[in-house]
């Protein structure tokens, strides 16, 4: 099943509705319920308000999802004033008060709103009632298959160029070396999409193609880039380095490098840093898992740049590089060792379903 928005709140404005509402709300995982003040049972822990259109706009950005039980009218208007863009805004679905459609309102794909329109109905036993276009057509949304895959879509503005020439019966084509998204593509809609191999999009600078891979580009306006969490980081560091100075040297690498820093993955270290401050705050502030490897686990890995000095103070001759070529599951090193005066790095390449997953 597909995950639902989280956490999701459910509406009501009537009696009947406030039924319905109650059992939606018990059967939706991590769902509040918002009932007016009359009909709210507060110690049954039913949130109560005074308006609708107050509710909505106190809860909007705190809630993954909303359900609504009410006219779509009244919805649109109480809304109208609190979007800001579809990779911001929460899914909204509105159910007539009978239960016999729910209607995906707002961010539908990126949302999650299509989703949980089609469970809302399920629970219900009603229609889900989906307008996007993509799925009317039955083709693929692109934005929910990054989402499936882990891709990151890195300039949401290509979607609709590509998108609209999968509508118009179009062939957009795909650039995909590491084959993280053609597979899938191919066994969902073979004939759909053209596989180029590396060279052939030179050509093809103003027609819609999908780029995926991990490499700094200045994309045409056409071409939608999809960022795989392929690079996985290795980072050694003195004690007391701060989060900041690590950033920057990590920036400032990937940049030299010519890599993506939306396709970092993962950090990885010694275990004995397990508790280095400044490394703990980098993975947060990048919001990257972290995983620390044991002095025996990286001995036991070849690394072209072994250091004694390493050795004699960490237990172990390598620790960017290993750490690194362990998270990846490969030896496929894009970044050698670098140094700064307090923090090392090494960058290896992950491929699709290989790594660390702990």
């Amino acid at each position: 099943m597909t995950a639902l928005p989280q956490p999701l709140a459910v509406y009501a404005i009537t009696a009947v509705g406030a039924e319905l509402a109650r059992s939606l709300a018990l059967s939706l995982p991590g769902a509040t319920l918002f009932l007016p003040r009359a009909l709210a049972y507060q110690p049954d822990g039913e949130e109560p308000f005074d308006r609708l259109t107050q509710a909505l706009a106190a809860n909007f950005h705190h809630f993954g999802g909303h359900v609504v039980l009410a006219a779509a009218g009244i919805v649109v208007r109480a809304l109208a004033p609190l979007l800001q863009s579809k990779t911001q805004d929460p899914a909204v679905v509105v159910v007539d008060q009978a239960g016999r459609f729910a209607v995906s309102l707002l961010s539908g794909h990126l949302g999650g709103a299509n989703a949980l329109a089609r469970r809302v109905a399920e629970l219900l036993g009603g229609q889900a009632v989906i307008t996007t276009a993509t799925d009317t057509a039955g083709l693929p949304s692109l934005e929910m298959l990054a989402g499936e895959l882990g891709l990151r879509v890195e300039n949401l503005a290509a979607l609709a160029k590509v998108s609209m020439s999968l509508l118009d019966g179009g062939q957009p084509a795909v650039l995909d070396p590491e084959g993280w998204l053609w597979p899938l593509l191919q066994r969902r809609w073979p004939g759909r999409f053209e596989l180029l191999t590396p060279g052939q999009e030179d050509s093809l600078t103003e027609k819609p193609l999908i780029w995926v891979g991990w490499r700094r580009i200045t994309p045409p306006p056409a071409w939608l880039v999809l960022r795989p969490p392929a690079l996985m980081l290795g980072l050694g560091c003195n004690r007391g380095t701060s989060a900041s100075e690590m950033e920057a040297f990590v920036k400032e690498t990937l940049e030299r490098q010519g890599l993506s820093a939306a396709c970092l993955g993962r950090l990885a270290s010694v275990r004995a840093k397990s508790d280095e401050p400044g490394l703990l705050e980098l993975a947060a502030r990048l919001n990257l898992p972290l995983t620390f490897y044991s002095t025996e686990e990286l001995a036991a890995v070849e690394v072209p740049n072994p250091s004694a000095t390493v050795a004699k103070h960490m237990g172990v001759a390598s620790v960017c590089e290993a750490a690194a070529m362990l998270a990846a599951g490969s030896r496929r090193l894009l970044v050698s060792k670098q140094k700064s005066p307090n923090v090392t790095l090494a960058v290896a390449l992950k491929g699709p379903g290989a790594g660390s997953t702990s």
